[in-house]
């Protein structure tokens, strides 16, 4: 089974996200929490967005592998920012750290601006769906 990319020519190009991910019946469906820049001590690390990112995703990755995935299964993507402004400052950057940890195949995605995070000190959270075959 394979997930497909789906990016009509009538939408604006996307850029580090895909418009539409389809998969076939009979996968199986994981569904990822919301994953910080949380160390194996509970402890948020990382000063700013770009290092916390990289650990939130590199979380979200490490929990997608225990459930037998891959990234390139991921479907559906939800990053939380504290400040889009600097989501957006950062985006060439960030999209650098998610070639180099989850590849090129994109998922559907979508930022949303957050008031806070469970830890006050978190300044972004990614959750996720992914299809195994």
């Amino acid at each position: 089974m394979s997930l497909d990319r789906v990016n009509p020519a009538e939408l604006s190009p996307p850029t580090g996200f895909s418009h539409a991910v389809t998969a076939a019946a009979g996968s199986r469906l994981v569904f990822l929490a919301g994953q910080t820049a949380l160390d194996g001590a509970g402890k948020v690390v990382g000063e700013d967005l770009p290092a916390q990112f990289e650990t939130a995703l590199a979380n979200l990755l490490t929990a997608l592998a225990a459930a037998g995935g891959a990234p390139a299964d991921l479907a559906r993507v939800t990053v939380y920012a504290v400040d889009v402004a600097a989501y957006r400052t950062h985006a060439s950057e960030l999209g650098r750290i998610w070639r180099r940890l989850a590849g090129r195949d994109y998922p559907a995605m979508a930022v949303v601006g957050v008031v806070r995070l469970w830890d006050e000190e978190a300044l972004v959270e990614l959750d996720g769906l992914a299809v195994l075959p």
